[in-house]
């Protein structure tokens, strides 16, 4: 009963894709917890180191996100494919798109809304901001720049900076929730409204031909895989041969040796499908690169069958498989 799902989810490239994006969002919460926030405690720097601190990280996640997406390179590959017999289909690289979009944002959304609620960078930011007679008399900017500076001597034993810091906290935290209502409230929206507005059968159909473009390319990789291992054994093979003294000798040999050897002979022709040159695979792959094949199989389900018959001397049926 177990193996279903973990084949499953070995399987299938979006359900490996929200994984990977759920620890890149955990990840950058461990990130944040064990990252040591300095404040510079001065006015020309609070808000640059602050700032950078909000944003770089939450950008580097991003493109990390598209890099280890595959829907990355599934769309680029469709998006930068030459028409050749298959035509392109916008619908498919915008479905694409959107998909590698959602999962790479995630991280950075995480990441922003963590700083936000914590509040240590947004006090450092904007702390020079607040207006000091709200709290004292005091009306020092350099002051203002050191209230994320707990254990400076300016602030032992004052609560200013208690009162500061909270005010500050309060505005960070209330930007923090408020992005992570809106969206909550935008993506329960979308679930509700978008199919009011969009064809279902339309999107059945992008979203089928999308995962069609995945496991296709999956396909083809595990085929070259296999038909390169088989390649590169006959090659082998034929070097050591190439490299054995003949020696003739005189022994009974079995039939049914010979005719095992053949069949294995064939299997692989069969398996190698007659390439045999390097010349022939390079011009494959081109061709695949640049015609994909139409995506019509009526030819595989209407190929012939081969039927066998047995008739007398005379050409009477005896007996048919047809």
């Amino acid at each position: 009963m177990c193996r279903f799902p973990i084949s499953y989810f070995q399987s299938n490239s979006e359900s490996i894709s929200n994984g990977i994006c759920i620890i890149l969002a955990l990840v950058s919460v461990k990130l944040y917890t064990s990252f040591d926030f300095n404040c510079p405690c001065l006015p020309q720097y609070n808000k640059l180191y602050s700032l950078g601190v909000m944003i770089v990280p939450p950008i580097i996640l991003f493109f990390l996100g598209v890099l280890v997406n595959r829907h990355t390179g599934v769309m680029m590959d469709e998006w930068m494919r030459p028409t050749g017999n298959r035509s392109k289909n916008p619908a498919v690289v915008k479905y694409l798109f959107s998909a590698m979009l959602q999962r790479a944002l995630l991280a950075p959304m995480v990441w922003i809304l963590v700083t936000l609620l914590d509040g240590k960078i947004f006090i450092c930011a904007f702390s020079v901001s607040v207006d000091p007679g709200l709290f004292s008399g005091l009306d020092v900017i350099k002051i203002m720049a050191k209230v994320p500076c707990k254990e400076d001597v300016i602030f032992r034993n004052s609560s200013f900076r208690k009162a500061v810091s909270r005010y500050v906290r309060c505005y960070s935290q209330a930007v923090g929730w408020s992005i992570l209502l809106f969206l909550i409230v935008l993506g329960a929206l979308g679930r509700l409204i978008k199919p009011c507005f969009d064809d279902h059968a339309t999107f059945l159909q992008t979203r089928y031909w999308s995962n069609y473009l995945d496991v296709e390319q999956k396909l083809f990789d595990e085929t070259c895989v296999l038909h390169a291992r088989d390649f590169a054994r006959k090659c082998v093979v034929l070097f050591f041969e190439d490299m054995r003294e003949d020696t003739v000798l005189r022994l009974p040999h079995p039939p049914f040796i010979t005719n095992s050897r053949e069949k294995w002979e064939d299997e692989e022709e069969e398996r190698l499908h007659g390439i045999s040159k390097q010349e022939q695979l390079d011009q494959l792959l081109c061709k695949w690169y640049y015609s994909k094949p139409e995506l019509d199989v009526t030819r595989i389900a209407h190929r012939p069958r081969s039927c066998v018959t047995w008739e007398d001397r005379d050409g009477k049926t005896l007996y048919s498989d047809v």
